[in-house]
């Protein structure tokens, strides 16, 4: 059973700017009377600078298990492809990765316009109001991978299609930045499940936020938290003490603290490290294509 020395949380985003108000990070250490930190760069956070961010510890080798707010690949096992039809679908997540980066090649500020205006690959998103692709397919939510399947059964969250580009929770874009940024890692991180976990080092686990506000006794519908008190509540059901004053408690940086502490309280749970096998139906083949969020069991 692995033990961490340090807990990070990316709440990530896809907005296609210099640096999106959406993208914050926090730290914890693994001391009980340790307290999250919000860390933020001057003018913010760019997806540039996070990525550079990643490949300082995996040079350090830091012990941490850094979460990420994005889902790391798109549907497979219910089509039998990420882009049935298309020949170019990859056949893997490290494939996709792969391609979506180089798809996206001429983007600014690790954006993915590249690849939901390509010719081909548009055809399976909905872009907006009377703009959807002719390989979108399930009407009204989209294909869902098989944890959001599963999420969605047990209730543990509300998952999106990574296919939806429209609205508040599409969460397509930020995700699609998130499979450049994986690809320009180029493995010097383990990404669980893809990879095995490893003895030591930092491996990177996709998590979802509402997941870790449920933890802190907040409910669906209370999942963001925007004041001190809010905060401070949150975390202290999490065993962690309330951070340093903020500037402001916009919901990015307090899913990020509240994300941090509770991954720190997650990673101690050792049937989360193996819940990715249960029930039989979650097989090798979803672990290469899908992978798994960390915390859904």
């Amino acid at each position: 059973m692995r033990r961490f020395q340090h807990y990070a949380c990316f709440d990530w985003s896809g907005q296609a700017v210099a640096r999106p108000k959406g993208l914050a990070l926090a730290t914890i250490a693994a001391e009980a009377d340790a307290r999250p930190v919000l860390l933020r760069p001057q003018g913010g956070w760019s997806r540039g600078a996070a990525l550079d961010w990643l490949l300082a510890h995996a040079d350090a080798g830091t012990d941490m298990l850094i979460g990420m707010d994005l889902s790391p690949t798109f549907p497979f096992v219910d089509a039998g492809g990420y882009f049935p039809g298309w020949s170019e679908s990859p056949p893997d997540a490290r494939s996709l990765w792969a391609l979506v980066d180089r798809l996206c090649d001429g983007d600014d500020h690790l954006a993915a316009g590249g690849f939901v205006t390509h010719e081909q690959a548009r055809r399976y998103f909905r872009h907006g109001k009377g703009d959807t692709g002719d390989r979108f397919g399930a009407a009204g939510t989209g294909r869902l991978r098989a944890v959001e399947h599963h999420q969605r059964a047990t209730r543990q969250a509300n998952s999106a299609s990574c296919f939806n580009l429209v609205g508040a929770a599409q969460v397509g874009k930020s995700s699609l930045t998130g499979m450049r940024v994986l690809h320009r890692l180029a493995g010097r991180i383990p990404v669980w499940p893809f990879d095995p976990l490893p003895e030591r080092g930092p491996v990177i686990v996709e998590i979802y936020t509402s997941i870790a506000a449920r933890a802190a006794g907040r409910g669906l519908s209370r999942s963001k938290v925007r004041d001190a008190d809010g905060l401070h509540q949150a975390l202290a059901q999490l065993g962690a003490a309330p951070p340093a004053p903020l500037i402001a408690h916009d919901d990015h940086s307090t899913d990020a603290l509240m994300t941090a502490a509770w991954l720190r309280h997650a990673a101690r749970d050792e049937s989360l490290w193996h819940s990715f096998w249960h029930p039989p139906a979650l097989d090798d083949a979803i672990r290469i294509t899908e992978g798994w969020t960390f915390g859904v069991k």
